[in-house]
């Protein structure tokens, strides 16, 4: 007779701390932001760093390699830069080449980094999370650095604990939950940046502010033109804000990293990943999130779930702010010739396993989840924007 089965058990409890420091220049030779965070797990030591940029920034900042390199110069007693840095192209290309993560691990390697060293990454948010899954699968995760130099990054797709890259053509389909060592906004990068890049981060300030915060919305919506016209003092205040409310919903909101099937920071985004599929993403991040956004919000209405003037006051707003909600997708075509949405909700489900979990809003700041959507009455809310956008 087989004996009973036993079972041995103890609880593990790690603390983590998350953190955003905001700065300005962060590599001007005065600024010691980074130098106080790269510290030595030993005393008496000197930390060990890499450094991994994104090429898209070369335009605005033609020196910005020598600046770093001059940067570390000046501080050999406290950091000391192992390798020169390395230039990565930017934009979703660089998660869908795993030659690109190959570089990122054969740096690391060549530099003789340990779990002791640190990886710095600055850049938009594809090349924060293709960098940031080399890091964490490098002698299982040297602690990362993200400088995020996009609005979208600095106010949301930097913020987080996930890394990944594309794979089987879905999105982030591999990747890792990894809390960063810190994040530094350095708002220096932000006004550099072309219109529509610029205006791809507001699109998540407003998403935070639906699914969180109507005060917040209403701070928004009280500044909509001069955030269109990206004047300084309003256009910061939002991102710094935006920022700091994704952070505190993921320390705060009980699953930080996604072992439920709820994504309450992806509202819109449903459909927005497969608007980025679809159109290999051409269509950016941000201006896929504003079409699903306006998506959810016409479904919201015709379900009865969201008033019908407050659905109009929010699609104008994003409007104001300056996007599209649904030029940008005229031509996309799936691989059956069909314009078809439905799919992404299959694979937004999938990503996270179990129940199909959607977040909607019934108000500003008034969030709530559906585990059903009506697949005729998706496809008329996307035939409405056709219609009244197209």
């Amino acid at each position: 007779m087989a004996e009973p089965s036993s079972i041995v058990s103890f609880p593990i409890t790690l603390r983590h701390e998350h953190r955003v420091i905001f700065t300005r220049d962060v590599f001007a030779p005065g600024n010691d932001t980074l130098a106080d965070l790269l510290t030595p797990r030993e005393p008496g030591g000197t930390a060990r760093a890499v450094v991994f940029w994104d090429a898209g920034l070369a335009p605005a900042f033609p020196d910005l390699a020598e600046k770093i390199t001059r940067w570390f110069a000046a501080r050999p007693d406290r950091v000391r830069l192992e390798a020169e840095p390395v230039a990565l192209q930017g934009g979703e290309s660089v998660k869908n080449d795993f030659h690109q993560l190959e570089r990122v691990w054969a740096t690391i390697n060549t530099a003789k980094l340990c779990r002791h060293s640190f990886v710095v990454v600055l850049g938009g948010g594809a090349v924060l999370d293709m960098v940031g899954f080399g890091a964490a699968t490098a002698h299982r995760g040297i602690p990362i650095v993200r400088l995020p130099t996009t609005s979208l990054s600095q106010a949301d797709g930097g913020l987080g604990v996930k890394n990944g890259v594309n794979y089987f053509s879905k999105k982030n389909w591999l990747g890792s939950f990894v809390v960063p060592h810190a994040v530094v906004n350095d708002f220096a990068f932000l006004h550099s940046l072309p219109p529509r890049d610029r205006r791809a981060g507001l699109i998540e300030a407003v998403k935070v502010a639906l699914i969180r915060d109507a005060a917040f919305f209403e701070f928004i919506a009280a500044r909509v033109d001069a955030l269109a016209r990206f004047e300084p003092e309003p256009y910061e205040a939002v991102v710094r804000e935006s920022a700091r409310q994704h952070m505190e919903h993921i320390a705060t909101g009980g699953d930080p990293f996604e072992r439920g099937s709820a994504r309450p920071l992806d509202f819109g985004h449903w459909a927005a990943h497969k608007l980025e599929q679809l159109s290999e993403f051409r269509v950016s991040h941000g201006e896929a999130v504003a079409v699903g956004m306006a998506i959810d919000l016409i479904y919201a209405r015709r379900v009865g779930l969201l008033p019908e003037p407050i659905a109009e006051r929010i699609l104008a707003l994003i409007q104001r702010l300056g996007f599209a909600l649904f030029a940008p997708i005229k031509e996309i075509r799936g691989p059956s010739g069909r314009q078809d949405m439905l799919d992404g909700l299959e694979e937004f489900r999938e990503h996270l396993g179990g129940r199909l979990t959607i977040p909607m809003i019934r108000a500003p700041g008034d969030r709530l989840d559906v585990h059903e959507m009506d697949g005729p009455v998706v496809k008329a809310a996307f035939d409405e924007l056709r219609a009244r956008y197209g």
